[in-house]
């Protein structure tokens, strides 16, 4: 399927690796312009080094900032160009109990998971409109819908992502702007893959082992029995943000290997 990106613009924050790091990639082979993130220069400039040499006919550049930093979001905002499709990916997790979750941690939470994409939303919503196309696009999690009491405070900002991405859908009526969020499951990526290695440490055996107890204990429900790749998450996501997905707006696309049993 032709996904219609070649003369798109999109900016992906929070991807220097993981599945911002793979939307960057499908973006890119599909033809997009593709301008990537993350907090520190030198991450950005390997990053822009691996995607062409895995896209070398790729368009592909960089702007750093820290999402916890309001003046480094402002600062980003004006190196950035007018962009077609915004992707807002940037996140932290951490597991903890509930117990020693600070204010502290939460405010941080909030602001780097939900804030960040409110404040480039913000910035692009009504130039999209204008123009009458877009795609934003929020990578939440089926962590907003089955809350993971070992990080409330991720799982809150998860959910929180799903209610500003409806009610900007809400704002496109008439319009060729889609909102849409989408929800991975237990994925594959690197944070994930130091998650893992931290509850073998914590339980003294392997890292095979503690991904097989993770899916019988914390995710019962998957139906894929696995973490996901980041490029099955990437594939969803290409699709949401091209022209092909016109009457898919104001949704949540679930792409959690059927870990979520509640009907969204």
């Amino acid at each position: 399927m032709d996904l219609q990106l070649t003369d798109k613009t999109a900016f992906v924050s929070g991807s220097t690796q993981g599945i911002g790091f793979a939307i960057a990639q499908r973006l890119l082979a599909e033809g997009a312009t593709v301008i990537i993130n993350g907090r520190t220069q030198p991450r950005i400039d390997a990053a822009v080094r691996e995607l062409k040499q895995l896209v070398p006919s790729g368009k592909v550049s960089g702007v750093a900032a820290d999402f916890s930093k309001a003046e480094d979001v402002k600062t980003l905002l004006s190196k950035l160009p007018d962009i077609d499709i915004l992707v807002n990916n940037a996140g932290i997790f951490e597991p903890k109990p509930f117990e020693e979750i600070t204010d502290e941690d939460w405010l941080r939470f909030y602001e780097i998971n939900v804030l960040s994409g409110v404040r480039l939303s913000r910035h692009f919503f009504s130039k999209m409109k204008a123009k009458n196309w877009g795609r934003i696009i929020f990578i939440s999690s089926e962590s907003a819908i089955n809350i993971p009491e070992e990080m409330i405070h991720y799982g809150m900002t998860k959910t929180a992502q799903l209610s500003i991405s409806r009610g900007l859908a809400e704002l496109t009526k008439g319009t060729s702007v889609t909102v849409n969020s989408v929800l991975p499951g237990p994925t594959k990526s690197e944070g994930v893959e130091e998650f893992v290695k931290q509850l073998a440490a914590s339980q003294n055996i392997s890292a095979e082992e503690a991904e097989k107890n993770f899916f019988k204990t914390a995710r019962p429900t998957s139906l894929l029995q696995r973490f996901a790749s980041v490029e099955e998450v990437a594939n969803l996501v290409a699709y949401v943000a091209s022209p092909v997905s016109s009457a898919t707006n104001g949704t949540a696309l679930r792409v959690d290997g059927g870990t979520a049993k509640l009907i969204i």
